[in-house]
């Protein structure tokens, strides 16, 4: 596909976003109100508008366990980045609720503001303060029995074509302080359909494949540990990638 039409892709993506959460707009107005009460209805709308854009304009997902997942239970998820599309990936793969970690520049987005603003958690990268309340306000909701998405790189890096960085240490000391079994996902290819928000190089329909590795448990681990986990995740979240976008 052509760069002016992946292009066009890019903006029938966009407008398919926009036209579900218009439609859906009025019931989020109504759940923001309360949304410790409306929690659940808010992750279900995230997750609707999220995919019905998604599959409109072609995308597909296609998804790998390395082992069964047990959904009766939370997890802290850690997904890569290459793409905004991996947040749809995680609406597609996560039945339960669970709330996203992410850049507080989301606050901006017209989509995503709503949800920053009620069930999910912003944190501007270079505070402290900022770090600290989001590491607060993720134990918390942790400890009431929901999932955590954070991107352990912390970024989509501006390196092409993308690699697997080195992890920020925030998911796995929350998981360990909170006895949280951490559930690594690699999203293999979503950059090949849209890399980065797609502003560079548009997009195009495509399937994305997706390995779930086995839930790692952290019972019994102390701060001491972390290093050593967030290397353990790193390596074999690597290895998964190395496999596929060197085969």
């Amino acid at each position: 596909m052509n760069k002016a039409l992946r292009r066009l892709h890019l903006i029938a993506y966009f407008t398919a976003i926009l036209f579900y959460f218009l439609l859906g707009y009025p019931f989020l107005l109504f759940y923001a109100r309360n949304p410790t009460k409306y929690y659940n209805q808010l992750v279900k709308m995230r997750r609707w508008i999220s995919l019905a854009g998604f599959y409109t304009v072609g995308f597909r997902i296609k998804i790998e366990y390395e082992q069964a997942i047990d959904w009766n239970r939370n997890y802290i998820i850690c997904p890569n980045h290459t793409s905004i599309l991996d947040i749809t990936v995680i609406n597609n793969l996560c039945p339960s609720s669970f709330s996203f970690m992410g850049k507080i520049e989301l606050l901006k987005n017209p989509v995503t503001r709503i949800f920053f603003k009620t069930i999910d958690i912003a944190v501007k990268r270079d505070s402290k303060v900022s770090s600290f309340k989001a590491y607060k306000n993720g134990s918390a909701l942790v400890q009431q029995g929901k999932s955590l998405v954070i991107f352990p790189e912390g970024k989509i890096d501006d390196q092409y074509p993308p690699t697997l960085h080195r992890f920020k240490s925030g998911a796995f000391r929350i998981a360990t302080e909170n006895n949280i079994a951490l559930l690594p996902v690699v999203i293999q290819d979503a950059w090949k359909v849209l890399w980065d928000d797609g502003l560079k190089s548009g997009s195009k329909p495509g399937t994305i494949h997706v390995k779930v590795l086995a839930p790692i448990q952290t019972n019994g681990l102390d701060t001491a540990a972390i290093d050593f986990l967030e290397t353990d995740v790193y390596n074999k979240m690597k290895d998964a990638w190395d496999i596929y976008n060197k085969s």
